[in-house]
């Protein structure tokens, strides 16, 4: 059996039908609506890369230096070293090849990243992110993501020039296509990390030329990039080793040239294993000098 209401209750029902409704009640003064969470880094970066992405290749002319130089340099040296490998068949232009190869990844990596990087600190835009929503953490992932599109951009470029000017022979098996992949990444992480530490610790604009070419153009003579390490003095060789350009184009070797070339290298053979092992301490080691530089630069910004 349906209970009946009583009068009273529908005395109160019918006088609400017919009342007017009431306005919602308006929100005090300086309260802040309720929103969802605030996107996360990865999201947050995936954004702000894409941005990066089209102002970048915009800059017609930003980006025709970028790519021009590791083909400049391509050009040039594979028409000076036209001499073969040692007692090799293979002809000094190939194994160029691989330096330059390195050398372009460390270029973007290294430089675009330290060069916007201290350029963004200089005036004023990183500070002003950090009193936003914005993470952090997405303005570098951001950063990483533009030097690696452009980087394997320019490893593209010098490859098809070498094939189309060079003749020269790309990888025949998955293994080496794979050697060349993980070089590339882990010498692009490498070096960005690298890259965002010299970038935040440069406090004066008018000295970012001198901070980012000197170091890098340094380490292209005493890393063998354009010739045969072996060939260097032992203590030019001991310096190149701790940096990991060296590395990098050793392992680019071993992805593009014959196993028998490994008899140029100072060890006999391309020590793949030390390659990532060297590669991999530069990226923990780079993570650190990251964290140390930014909350050096915070910490100077706000004092």
């Amino acid at each position: 059996m349906t209970p009946t209401p009583s009068l009273a209750a529908a005395g109160t029902a019918a006088a609400t039908a017919g009342a007017p409704a009431k306005a919602p009640a308006k929100a005090p003064i300086g309260a802040v609506a309720a929103r969802g969470p605030l996107p996360g880094v990865f999201r947050t970066g995936v954004l702000r890369a894409r941005a990066e992405l089209r102002v970048f290749f915009r800059n017609r002319t930003a980006v025709a230096m970028n790519m021009a130089l590791p083909v400049v340099l391509m050009l040039l040296f594979g028409s000076i070293f036209t001499m073969k490998a040692g007692d090799h068949t293979v002809p000094m232009h190939d194994v160029v090849v691989a330096g330059v190869l390195a050398s372009g990844v460390m270029s973007a990596a290294f430089g675009v990243l330290a060069t916007g990087i201290a350029l963004e600190s200089g005036d004023g835009s990183l500070k002003r992110l950090r009193g936003t929503p914005f993470a952090t953490g997405g303005y570098f992932l951001a950063k990483t993501v533009l030097v690696l599109v452009l980087a394997l951009l320019q490893s593209v470029a010098v490859l098809a020039l070498a094939v189309a000017v060079f003749d020269f022979q790309l990888p025949s098996t998955p293994g080496r296509w794979a050697t060349l992949a993980w070089v590339f990444l882990l010498g692009s992480a490498a070096t960005a990390l690298l890259g965002i530490a010299v970038g935040s610790l440069i406090t004066d604009r008018r000295t970012i030329t001198a901070a980012v070419q000197f170091p890098f153009v340094l380490l292209q003579f005493v890393s063998g990039v354009y010739y045969s390490f072996s060939g260097l003095p032992d203590s030019v060789q001991r310096i190149g080793a701790v940096f990991p350009l060296k590395w990098m184009a050793q392992g680019m070797r071993a992805a593009l040239l014959p196993d028998d070339m490994a008899a140029l290298e100072p060890a006999h053979s391309w020590e793949l294993g030390r390659v990532a092992l060297v590669l991999g301490a530069w990226i923990v080691g780079g993570l650190v000098l990251c964290v140390a530089a930014r909350v050096h630069r915070v910490r100077k910004d706000f004092r």
